[in-house]
């Protein structure tokens, strides 16, 4: 559980990175950040890739279809364009952004910004995605979540493809992709 730090002195900005397999409830637990933020009332600014239209256009969408609306954006370098007179900057599918994020994350935290990122942090290879692996190194406070492995039960941690497709980024859900430990990921049945 992470537990919001008491600040005395004035505004400091951080990074906090939420990842995990598919289906392990990253965007939920973004959601619920973000809008504890808005009780708090602090200003609040919300960020998708523009090319994840899966569940809505602009909303940023949970599997248990929890909703808050966002701005989808193009690239990373958009997130300072967008930042004014903002306190805290939520980011879902972080694994999508280019590889600038880290460092534009960074920029934001040093003005005084909080910053929560949502994102995948293997690919169905196994592998890190994307500016996922820079995001960890530069996060003040990481949350990693799990899923339940649909195979065996245990605790699931890769996002297991159950078609072979050649592209790192294939958007998709349940039809595509389930959550897999790590004993069931490495048999690939």
């Amino acid at each position: 559980m992470f537990i919001e730090p008491n600040i005395k002195g004035g505004r400091r900005g951080w990074i906090e990175v939420i990842c995990g397999s598919m289906f392990s409830g990253k965007t939920e637990e973004l959601i619920r950040r973000l809008k504890r933020a808005k009780i708090a009332h602090l200003n609040v600014e919300i960020f998708k890739p523009s090319m994840d239209i899966r569940f809505h256009e602009k909303n940023i969408v949970s599997h248990n279809e929890n909703t808050i609306p966002s701005t989808p954006i193009e690239n990373s370098k958009a997130l300072l364009l967008m930042a004014d007179q903002v306190e805290v900057i939520g980011i879902d599918e972080a694994q999508f952004f280019d590889e600038e994020l880290p460092e534009v994350c960074d920029q934001l935290a040093s003005k005084g910004i909080r910053v929560i990122v949502a994102g995948l942090d293997m690919d169905y290879t196994g592998k890190p995605f994307g500016p996922m692996p820079k995001m960890l190194a530069k996060a003040d406070f990481i949350t990693k979540l799990h899923a339940i492995c649909l195979k065996c039960g245990n605790i699931a941690n890769y996002s297991y493809r159950k078609k072979t497709f050649d592209p790192q980024i294939l958007l998709g859900e349940k039809e595509l992709y389930e959550p897999r430990c790590r004993n069931c990921f490495q048999l690939k049945e």
